[in-house]
């Protein structure tokens, strides 16, 4: 009879336990003479999983803070999240990390992400209409696709998560949207849209590509 056994109402695991997990894990890894390849093959075992990646950045934002103030700074923020983000919902993207004006999102489907890429340059070209020069949002976007390690709903690393970076951040311009070969690869027959040799590649991919798109 286990009738006396009471069960808990509600349970969770959440990120400290997959964090603790991971640690253990780490920790076995730099221990003198550990099985390196067979720790790693039970990090990517555990958190494994393929994910399309965007990273966002506002083009030319951090010359216009330093030009207009943080006031302005934090309009512009406020402002590319009630465009940007609706869409990223619209096309099943999962917000996962914002830091300043870039954000990081997830998608399971590379071209809902691309997709979604360009609703958000098209929806920031018609915002931007009546808007002053200072005012409007500039957006660049990378995109990465590939086998990731995702700890909970905290962050996400990888190869294709450092070009998606690259790409939207350090290598975009605004209206531009970017992605690595591996993301090319993914889309290329399942879109009616342009891809073209990117002008600067990023280490980690072989080519970069840009996508050629009506901004209406």
């Amino acid at each position: 009879m286990l009738n006396h056994v009471l069960l808990p109402t509600s349970h969770c695991v959440t990120y400290p336990a997959m964090q603790a997990r991971l640690n253990k894990l780490l920790a076995e890894r730099a221990g003198k003479g550990s099985d390196k390849a067979a720790i790693d093959d039970q990090i990517w075992d555990l958190y494994g999983e393929t994910w399309a990646v965007m990273f966002t950045d506002l083009a030319g934002f951090s010359g216009q803070v330093a030009h207009f103030g943080v006031t302005h700074f934090l309009q512009v923020i406020f402002e590319s999240f009630r465009i940007y983000i609706p869409i990223v919902e619209e096309h099943s993207g999962l917000l996962l990390k914002v830091e300043g004006d870039s954000m990081m999102v997830l998608f399971r489907r590379p071209k809902r992400a691309l997709e979604c890429a360009v609703a958000m340059q098209r929806a920031g070209w018609a915002y931007n209409k009546d808007r002053e020069d200072t005012e409007r949002l500039l957006l660049s976007v990378g995109l990465g696709f590939g086998r990731v390690l995702k700890f909970g709903d905290q962050d996400v690393y990888g190869g294709e998560v450092n070009v998606a970076c690259k790409l939207g951040e350090d290598l975009g311009r605004h209206w531009m949207i970017q992605c690595s070969q591996e993301f090319h690869d993914a889309v290329k027959d399942d879109t009616e849209l342009k891809l073209e040799h990117a002008a600067e590649t990023p280490a980690g991919t072989p080519q970069a590509w840009q996508v050629i798109y009506d901004k209406e």
